[in-house]
C-alpha cells in the first residue's frame, strides 16, 4: 500500500484532515487542554451529527472497504450457516462473531500498520509546511502594528487562527521571549504583543512550561501597571484562566491576584478611597479596582465546588491568600471618617451577603482549614466583623431613624446608585459582617471563637452578647419605607437580614441550643414587648415590621421541642412565674391584649391585623402541644380567638357581591379582601387547637368547630400545608376531631366524610372518569391494595365509636332491591351497605371488584368492632354475625351426599377471621384468632371453619380456663396485718403501700375472692372518709321490684350475653348469671338519673341514656363472682371517689357534677383530662412513640379512650384487667395515665415497626397486648408517680369546675 502512495494521494489526505479540522475547529478550541482536544476527536462520531459526511470519513470508510471487504463477506456468511443449525441466532450475535474475527485477523493488523505509516507522512507534511506559513504570518503581523500601534485596545482575547493549532508550536522559548517582552522596561508595543501572545495561547501549554511561576510574578507586577488597558488585558487572561485550566494552575492565579491587592492596598502611594469621601463608581481607578475584587469574588464562589478533587494544600493557599487580603489594616490614629478603605470593603460591595463565606463554610473539608486559620491567624476579621455589628448598633442607638434612612440608599432609592458615601458602606459592611457571623454561629469551632475582645470595650464579647445585639437589631435599626419594593425590604434591612440568621441558626439543633435557647436571648426578643405592654417612653422606638420578625422568631423557636420548653418553663423550671414570668406567659398576655384590642398599640395601622396574626401564630406553637395548653388556659386565648373572628365574620358579610360585567377586583377593595384572609387565619388558629384534647374541647366550647373543619377540608382538598413550621399534615387533627360526637358530625357536613368515601369509591371500584386508561389496571395481590391504603386508614382514624353511632347510630341500611353501577356511596352508612353487608345478589353485582372491594369491606369490619361498643352496636342494628354465617353456609360445597365442606378461598378465610374475633372474648392467652393467611402444604388452612354456634373449641384457649384461688390464703393472712388506726391517712398510705408490694412479689393472687375482700375494704374506708370523697352522697332505696321491668337497650342486652359468655368461660359466673347482671345494669341506670341534667341537644349521644355498654359495671360483676348485692354495694361506695369519673364512664355521663357547657360538649372527663395528659406524658417519657404517633397521622389519645371505655377486654387477659382495675382503685385515678404510658413504653419497638408499614393505626386496634403485665411496670408508675402526680390529680379534680 506505502508503495502505491504518491504525493497526489498524500496533498489529497492533507485537504481532507484540514476540512475536518476547518469543521470541528470551535469545538477543539474551547478545549483547556491538549488532552481534552484528543478526547474530542476520539468521540466525534458520538457529538456530531456531521460525522459520516465529512470526506475524510468517507475516505476511510472506503479504505477499510477495500482492504477487509471481501473477507468480511465470507465470515458473515460462515457465521449464518452455523448459526442455522444451532439454537442461538439473532443479528447482534453474527456482528459480535464476525468483528471479533476481523480484528484477529492478519489482514487487519497489516491493514492498520500500513495506514499508520501513511498518516505520520501526512501529518508531518502538515507540521513542516504549517511551522513555514507560520513565520511568514507573523512577520506580516509585526508589520501591521507597527503600522497600527494604538489599535491594540481592542477586547479580543484570541487570535483569530487556532489555538488547537498553535498548541504544536508554543514551547518553552516561546514562554521566555513574552516574560522578556512583559518587562515594564519594555516598548508599551512590545508588552502588549507579549500579551496578545499569551492571551491567544492554550493556557495548558502555558502551564507546563517551566517559566509558569516566573510568568506570574511578572502578571503580579503588571496588574499595578498605570496603564488600565494594560492591566484590563491581564485580567482577561486570569479571567480565561479561572474558566480554561485545572485548580493548580487557577490556584498560583488566584494568590498572585490576592497577593496584588494587599500590595494594593499597603502601599500608600495607591489613591484608596476614604469614608469621608466614598465610592464613586465611576471612577475609572475605582472600577478597576472593583473589576479585580469581583473576579476575585467569582473564582472564591466557584471553586469550592471542585478543590476537594485537589491535594488539600491548593485549599489551604487560596484560603488562607484570602485571609490575608481581607485582614490589611491600617494603623490610623485620626478620625474614622478619614480612614482608608479596607479590602473587606470592597469586598461587601460585590458581595455584600457574604455567599463566599456560606460555600466555604459548607463542606468540612474546606471548614475546617479556614476555622483553624481564623482561630490562629485571622481571628481579627471575626473581631473586626463584630466591631462593625456593635458599631452599627450604636450608630442605631444615638442617630435619627430618619438621618440614617437618609444615608441608606440601599435600603430605599430604587434608582441605580453611582456613589457610596461613608454611611452607605458602613451598612454594607455590617450586612456582609452579619451574614459571616451567622453562617459562623452554626458551627460548633465557630462557636468556638467566642469569646473575643473588642477594641475601645472593657468586657469581652460573648456568644450570648453577640445573639443578643442581633435580637437589638431588629429593634432599633430603621426599617425599610413603605415605598420601597418587596424584594429591596426583604434582602436588604438588618430587621429581615437578622430574622433570617436566626431562622437558620434555629435549623440546626446544637447552635440553637447553645446560641438561642437561654434566658439572656429570649429576654433580649421579649423586652420591647415589656415596655409595649408597661407603655414606657422606649415602647416608641418599636415598629410593627420590628414585631412580626420577632414574632416569626418566637414561632421558629417554639416549632422545637428545646425552645418550646424554654418558652413555656425558662431555664429554671422552678422559678416563680409571678416573679419572673416566663416567655409564654409574656406572648400569651400580648397576643391577648392585641385580640382584645385593649390597648392603644399601634391602634389604627394597617399593620396591626399583621401583627396580631404573627403572634398569635407563636401562641399555635405553644397551645397545640399538651404542655403549651397546659401553660396557655389561664389566658382563655380560645375565647379572645372567637371573639375576633366572630367580630370579623360580621365584617365580611358586608362585604358587597361582585356586579355581573364588572372588575371583582375593583368592586371589592383590598381592605375587604384583607378581611377574609383574617377571618381564615383566625379560624385556622382556632382550628389549632383540635390538636390535642383539651385544645379539642375548648375548641367546641366557641362554637366555632363546624366552620373550623370546614376550613381545614377546603386546605385539605387544595393539599395546602396545615402550619409552615408543621412536619405532618391533617392526619392527627382530624383523628382528635373525629373521637367526639360533635366533631364527627362537623366533618359530615364540611364534606370530608363525602370526598373521603368518593375517593375510596374510585379507586376501589370504577376509578376517575377523567382518567384515560392506557393500560388495564394491575391485579391487586395484597388484600387491601396500595391504591386504597390510605383511605382505609382515614377510615380507620375516622370511625372512633363516638364518631360512628352519630354517623350510623339509629339509621337502617338501604339494601335496594337494584344499585346501579354509577351509584356512588355517600356517607359511612353507604359503605357498610355496599362494602361489608354484602346479603343479597343486587349488592354483589352492584361490584366490578367484588372479592377486593368486599375484602376492604371486612378488614375495615375487623378493626373497628375491635371497638366492642362499635360491635354492639352494629350487631344490635344489622345482625353483622348472623350475615357472615349465611355468607360462610352459601360458601360450601358438596362432596358427598350426607356431607359438605366449606370452599376455602379469600373471602371466606377473612369471613372466619372476622367471625371468631367478634364472637370471642379474651386477652392475648384466653383466645386464639386464626390467620388470614393460607400455609404451604397439603392442608393450606387447617382451622376450622364454622357456619353457626358455638364456636369450635380450637379457637378457645386452654390456659386459663380453670380460675386458681388456691393463694387466696396468702392473701388473707397478709390482710391481718392490716390494722386500722385513728389516722385514716396513715392506715390509707400503708394500705397502698402493701398492696405494692404485693404486686411487684406476688401480683397472681390478688384475683377472686381475695381481690374482692381486698376492694370492698378498702372503698368502704375510703367512702366513709369525708376527706377522700369527692362525690356527695347519694341516697338510693330502689328495689330489684322496683326495676324489674324497668328494660335495657339492645346494646346493653347483648353487652351482657358478651359478658356472661365471658365469665362463664373463665369460670366466674354460673348459671342465671345473666339476670343478675341485668338487674345491676337496671339499679345502676336508676341510680345514676338521679344524679343527670336533662339536655336538649342536636348530639345522639346526649339525647338519652349513656348509649354503649358500661363495661366497668361487667368488669366488677365478674370480680365479685357474679354476686349482684356486693356488686350493686361497692358501686354506691365507689360513687362517690374521684376515680369513679375515670373508670365507671357513664358516672359522668349528662352529670348535674359537670359544668354545663362541657356536658354539651359530649366530651367526657376520661378524653379532655386523662388521654390529654397521656398524650402530654408520652411525648416527654416515650418521645419516639409520640413522633410516630404523629408520622402515622393517628392521635393515642384515640386508642387510649377505646382501652380504657371497655376496661382492656380483649388487649389483656383477665387477670390483667383485675390488675388495672385494682391499681386505679388502690393508688389513684392518675394511675390510669400511667399505666397507659407503661404500655406505649412497652410497645414501642413494635409501634416503631408498624409505623414503618404504616399500618400503626391497625395494629394498635387490632393487636392484643402481649407480654404486658401491671406488675412488671409498676416501679416505672411509682416514677411517674413522683413527677407528675401533683398536676394530674390537681386537673382531675378540678373536672367539676373546668377553669378553661
Amino acid at each position: 500500500m506505502m508503495a502505491c502512495f504518491s504525493r497526489d494521494d498524500e496533498a489529497m489526505l492533507q485537504a481532507l484532515l484540514r476540512q475536518l479540522f476547518q469543521s470541528v475547529k470551535e469545538k477543539i478550541t474551547g478545549a483547556p487542554s491538549l488532552e481534552c482536544a484528543e478526547e474530542i476527536l476520539l468521540h466525534l462520531e458520538e457529538t456530531d451529527e456531521n460525522f459520516h459526511n465529512y470526506e475524510f470519513v468517507k475516505y476511510l470508510r472506503q479504505y477499510v472497504c477495500n482492504t477487509l471487504g471481501s473477507m468480511i463477506e465470507e465470515e458473515m456468511e460462515k457465521c449464518i450457516s452455523d448459526q442455522n443449525q444451532s439454537e442461538d441466532s439473532g443479528y447482534d450475535t453474527v456482528v459480535q462473531h464476525v468483528t471479533k474475527r476481523t480484528q484477529e485477523s492478519k489482514e487487519y493488523k497489516e491493514m492498520m500498520h500500513s495506514l499508520k505509516n501513511i498518516m505520520i507522512v501526512v501529518v508531518e507534511s502538515m507540521i513542516n509546511k504549517f511551522e513555514d506559513d507560520e513565520m511568514r504570518i507573523q512577520e506580516r503581523q509585526k508589520k501591521l502594528q507597527n503600522e497600527k500601534s494604538n489599535s491594540y485596545c481592542t477586547d479580543n482575547c484570541s487570535d483569530s487562527d487556532s489555538s488547537f493549532n498553535q498548541s504544536y508550536k508554543f514551547c518553552q522559548g516561546k514562554l521566555q521571549l513574552i516574560l522578556d517582552q512583559l518587562d515594564p522596561g519594555q516598548p508599551k508595543e512590545v508588552r502588549y504583543e507579549a500579551l496578545q501572545t499569551l492571551c491567544s495561547a492554550p493556557p495548558s501549554d502555558v502551564l507546563n512550561c517551566e517559566n509558569w511561576a516566573t510568568l506570574c510574578e511578572k502578571l503580579t507586577v503588571s496588574l499595578a501597571d498605570p496603564d488600565l488597558v494594560f492591566s484590563d488585558r491581564i485580567l482577561k487572561f486570569y479571567a480565561q484562566t479561572f474558566t480554561l485550566s485545572p485548580l493548580h494552575m487557577t490556584k498560583e492565579i488566584y494568590t498572585s491576584l490576592a497577593k496584588h491587592l494587599e500590595l494594593y492596598f499597603l502601599s500608600r502611594e495607591n489613591r484608596i478611597p476614604t469614608l469621608s469621601t466614598g465610592v464613586d463608581i465611576t471612577n475609572p481607578n475605582v472600577i478597576h479596582l472593583l473589576k479585580k475584587v469581583r473576579l476575585l469574588n467569582e473564582y472564591q464562589k466557584e471553586v469550592p465546588s471542585f478543590w476537594i478533587r485537589h491535594p488539600e494544600k491548593y485549599m489551604e493557599e487560596i484560603v488562607e491568600s484570602t485571609l490575608s487580603l481581607l485582614s490589611v489594616k491600617y494603623d490610623q490614629s485620626h478620625l474614622v471618617s478619614q480612614k482608608i478603605l479596607d479590602p473587606i470593603y470592597f469586598l461587601a460591595l460585590v458581595d455584600a451577603k457574604a455567599v463566599w463565606f456560606k460555600k466555604w463554610m459548607h463542606a468540612y473539608y474546606s471548614r475546617t482549614a479556614l476555622l483553624r486559620l481564623l482561630e490562629k491567624k485571622y481571628k481579627s476579621l471575626i473581631t473586626a466583623a463584630v466591631q462593625q455589628c456593635v458599631q452599627y448598633f450604636e450608630l442605631c442607638e444615638t442617630m435619627k431613624a430618619d438621618e440614617i434612612l437618609r444615608h441608606s440608599k440601599l435600603c430605599g432609592n430604587k434608582q441605580k446608585n453611582f456613589y457610596y458615601s461613608g454611611q452607605e458602606l458602613q451598612y454594607i459592611y455590617f450586612i456582609h459582617s452579619l451574614c459571616l457571623l451567622g453562617r459562623l454561629l452554626i458551627y460548633t469551632q465557630g462557636r468556638k471563637l467566642f469569646p473575643m475582645k473588642l477594641k475601645n470595650r472593657k468586657d469581652s464579647i460573648s456568644l450570648t452578647d453577640v445573639l443578643v445585639l442581633f435580637t437589638q437589631l431588629i429593634y432599633y435599626s430603621p426599617g425599610c419605607p413603605k415605598t420601597t419594593s418587596a424584594a429591596h425590604s426583604e434582602n436588604y434591612s438588618p430587621a429581615s437580614m437578622v430574622t433570617e440568621v436566626l431562622w437558620i441558626l434555629c435549623d440546626q439543633k446544637e447552635c440553637a441550643i447553645e446560641c438561642l435557647y437561654n434566658n439572656t436571648v429570649i429576654e433580649a426578643l421579649l423586652q420591647p414587648i415589656h415596655n409595649l405592654m408597661k407603655g414606657t417612653e422606649a415602647a416608641s422606638h418599636c415598629s410593627e415590621t420590628a414585631l412580626i420578625h420577632v414574632a416569626h422568631i418566637l414561632a421558629k423557636i417554639a416549632s422545637v421541642e428545646e425552645g418550646l420548653i424554654l418558652l413555656l418553663y425558662g431555664e429554671n423550671v422552678n422559678s416563680s412565674e409571678e416573679e419572673n414570668p416566663t416567655g409564654a406567659h409574656v406572648i400569651a398576655q400580648f397576643s391577648k391584649k392585641l385580640l382584645d384590642e385593649d390597648s392603644p398599640i399601634f391602634s389604627g395601622s394597617e399593620m396591626l391585623p399583621v401583627v396580631k396574626g404573627a403572634f398569635i401564630s407563636v401562641c399555635r406553637q405553644i397551645y397545640s402541644t399538651c404542655e403549651g395548653l397546659q401553660v396557655l388556659i389561664p389566658y382563655s386565648l380560645h375565647e379572645s380567638i372567637a371573639k375576633a373572628w366572630k367580630k370579623t365574620s360580621l365584617l365580611s358579610e358586608r362585604i358587597p357581591t361582585p356586579v355581573e360585567g364588572s372588575d371583582s377586583v375593583s368592586s371589592v377593595s383590598q381592605q375587604s379582601q384583607n378581611i377574609m384572609v383574617w377571618e381564615d387565619n383566625l379560624l385556622d388558629d382556632l382550628l389549632n387547637f383540635a390538636a390535642t384534647p383539651k385544645g379539642l374541647l375548648l375548641l367546641q366550647r366557641t362554637g366555632a368547630i363546624n366552620e373550623c373543619v370546614t376550613l381545614m377540608f377546603n386546605r385539605y382538598a387544595k393539599k395546602l400545608q396545615i402550619c409552615r413550621h408543621r412536619k405532618f399534615g391533617y392526619g392527627v387533627v382530624v383523628t382528635q376531631v373525629a373521637s367526639t360526637a360533635a366533631g364527627a358530625i362537623a366533618l359530615q357536613s364540611s364534606g370530608f366524610i363525602n370526598a373521603l368515601i368518593t375517593d375510596l369509591w374510585a379507586n376501589l371500584e370504577c376509578g376517575r372518569d377523567d382518567v384515560r386508561v392506557a393500560h388495564p389496571r394491575s391485579t391487586p395481590v395484597d388484600p387491601i391494595d396500595r391504591s386504597c391504603q390510605k383511605s382505609f386508614l382515614a377510615l380507620v382514624n375516622l370511625l372512633s365509636y363516638p364518631a360512628v353511632y352519630e354517623l350510623v347510630g339509629n339509621q337502617e341500611l338501604p339494601n335496594k332491591a337494584e344499585y346501579s353501577l354509577r351509584e356512588v356511596p355517600t356517607c359511612v352508612t353507604d359503605i357498610i351497605d355496599r362494602l361489608i353487608i354484602l346479603n343479597s345478589e343486587a349488592k354483589i353485582r352492584s361490584l366490578f371488584n367484588y372479592e377486593q372491594s368486599h375484602t376492604f369491606g371486612l378488614r375495615l369490619l375487623s378493626v373497628i368492632c375491635c371497638d366492642l361498643d362499635t360491635l354492639l352496636l352494629l350487631e344490635a342494628q344489622y345482625q353483622v354475625s348472623e350475615m357472615l354465617l349465611n355468607a360462610q353456609e352459601e360458601n360450601m360445597l358438596e362432596t358427598s351426599e350426607n356431607y359438605r365442606d366449606f370452599i376455602i378461598d379469600g373471602l371466606s378465610v377473612e369471613r372466619n377471621h372476622v367471625l371468631v374475633r367478634i364472637n370471642l372474648i379474651g386477652g392475648p392467652l384466653e383466645r386464639i384468632l386464626p390467620p388470614r393467611i393460607l400455609e404451604k402444604g397439603n392442608v393450606p388452612y387447617p382451622w376450622p371453619m364454622f357456619s353457626s354456634y358455638p364456636l369450635p373449641n380450637c379457637y378457645l384457649s386452654e390456659v386459663t380456663r380453670n380460675a386458681d384461688i388456691k393463694q387466696d390464703n396468702d392473701l388473707s393472712k397478709l390482710l391481718l396485718c392490716f390494722k386500722i388506726t385513728d389516722k385514716q391517712t396513715e392506715w390509707i398510705e400503708n394500705y397502698r403501700r402493701q398492696f405494692c408490694k404485693m404486686m411487684k412479689t406476688k401480683p397472681d393472687i390478688i384475683s377472686g375472692a381475695a381481690l374482692v375482700e381486698l376492694l370492698e375494704k378498702f372503698v368502704f374506708h375510703l367512702s366513709e372518709t369525708s376527706s377522700e370523697c369527692y362525690f356527695p352522697s347519694v341516697e338510693y332505696t330502689a328495689t330489684d321490684a322496683n326495676v324489674k321491668n324497668e328494660s335495657l337497650s339492645s346494646v346493653q342486652k347483648l353487652g351482657i350475653k358478651m359478658t356472661v359468655r365471658y365469665g362463664k368461660f373463665l369460670n366466674l359466673l354460673k348459671d342465671g348469671a345473666e339476670n343478675h347482671l341485668s338487674l345491676v345494669l337496671k339499679h345502676c341506670e336508676r341510680f345514676l338519673k338521679q344524679q343527670q341534667i336533662p339536655i336538649k341537644s342536636s348530639l345522639l349521644c346526649l339525647q338519652e341514656s349513656y348509649t354503649s355498654h358500661d363495661w366497668f359495671v361487667s368488669s366488677l360483676f365478674m370480680i365479685m363472682l357474679g354476686d349482684k348485692e356486693k356488686t350493686f354495694q361497692f358501686l354506691q361506695q365507689f360513687s362517690r371517689l374521684l376515680t369513679s369519673a375515670f373508670l365507671w364512664l357513664p358516672r359522668l355521663h349528662i352529670s348535674k357534677y359537670l359544668p354545663i357547657d362541657i356536658i354539651e360538649s359530649g366530651i367526657h372527663p376520661v378524653y379532655f383530662c386523662s388521654t390529654h395528659y397521656i398524650e402530654m406524658l408520652l411525648k416527654a417519657e416515650v418521645p419516639l412513640v409520640f413522633s410516630a404517633f404523629h408520622m402515622s397521622g393517628f392521635a393515642p389519645s384515640q386508642i387510649c379512650l377505646q382501652w380504657i371505655t371497655q376496661c382492656f377486654w380483649n388487649y389483656l387477659d383477665w387477670t390483667e384487667v383485675c390488675h388495672y382495675i385494682a391499681t386505679c382503685i388502690f393508688l389513684g385515678p392518675d394511675y390510669q395515665v400511667y399505666i397507659c404510658i407503661a404500655i406505649f413504653k412497652h410497645l414501642q419497638q413494635d409501634i416503631l415497626q408498624h409505623t414503618q408499614t404504616q399500618d400503626l393505626q391497625v395494629f394498635l386496634k387490632e393487636e392484643a397486648l402481649h407480654g404486658f403485665r401491671v406488675s412488671d411496670y409498676l416501679e416505672y408508675m411509682e416514677i411517674l408517680e413522683q413527677n407528675y402526680r401533683p398536676v394530674l390529680l390537681r386537673d382531675m379534680r378540678n373536672i367539676r369546675v373546668q377553669s378553661t
